[in-house]
C-alpha cells in the first residue's frame, strides 16, 4: 500500500534533513519509496535548511523573520437600523377599496395594482409611510401613502386591499386602527 504526504507535512517530520529543498521544489506528493530515493542521492552533499516556520492562529507578523501569522475570523454582528421616529399618533376607522379600482390612476398617478401595501388618506403628502395598527386583532403593517381619501363618513384611512389583507380587516370591511406617521 503506497501512503502519500502533503509536501508541508513531509517538511515537518524533516526539518533538519537536507530533503526539505528537494521536497518544495517538486510538484507532486512524496512517497515513503520517493523520500528513502531522495534521501540516498543527496546524503553525499549536505546544504544548509532554512528554517520551517509554522503558522499559528491569532498572532502577529513578524517582519525580520518573514512569518506571516493569521488572526481566527471574528463574526460581526449584522447592522442594526435604527426604528423609524414616529411623529404624529391618531385613532380612527379604516376601511380598505381595491376590486373596482383595479388599473386606474391614484391620484399621485400611479396605476393602482392588486396586492400593494398602499392608502389613500385626506391631508398626509405623497410617499408618506404610516404604520397601521389593528385595534381589534392587534396586526401591524407599514403603507405608503399614494391616493386621496376616504371620502365616506368619518374614516381616517382607506387601505389598499394587501395592506387590509396583512391587517386582517378584507371580511369585516372596517377596523379601528392606530396611525403612526413615521419619519
Amino acid at each position: 500500500m503506497r501512503r502519500t504526504f502533503s509536501l508541508g507535512a513531509l517538511a515537518l517530520l524533516l526539518p533538519g534533513s537536507a530533503l526539505v529543498p528537494a521536497i518544495a521544489e517538486s510538484s507532486f506528493a512524496a512517497t515513503q519509496n520517493e523520500v528513502a530515493v531522495v534521501a540516498a542521492s543527496s546524503s553525499a552533499a549536505p546544504e544548509p535548511t532554512p528554517e520551517v516556520a509554522i503558522r499559528e492562529a491569532g498572532t502577529d507578523v513578524v517582519p525580520d523573520q518573514g512569518i506571516i501569522k493569521q488572526a481566527p475570523p471574528t463574526r460581526l454582528a449584522p447592522a442594526v437600523k435604527p426604528a423609524p421616529r414616529v411623529l404624529h399618533s391618531s385613532n380612527g376607522q379604516a376601511s380598505w377599496y381595491g376590486p373596482g379600482f383595479y388599473g386606474n390612476r391614484t391620484a399621485n398617478g400611479e396605476v393602482f395594482r392588486p396586492g400593494t401595501m398602499t392608502a389613500a388618506h385626506r391631508t398626509l403628502p405623497f410617499g408618506t409611510k404610516v404604520k397601521v395598527t389593528n385595534l381589534w386583532n392587534g396586526r401591524t403593517t407599514v403603507v405608503r401613502i399614494n391616493d386621496r381619501g376616504p371620502f365616506h363618513g368619518n374614516r381616517v384611512i382607506d387601505l389598499a386591499h394587501g395592506a387590509a389583507h396583512s391587517l386582517g380587516l378584507t371580511a369585516s370591511g372596517i377596523a379601528q386602527v392606530r396611525l403612526d406617521v413615521l419619519q
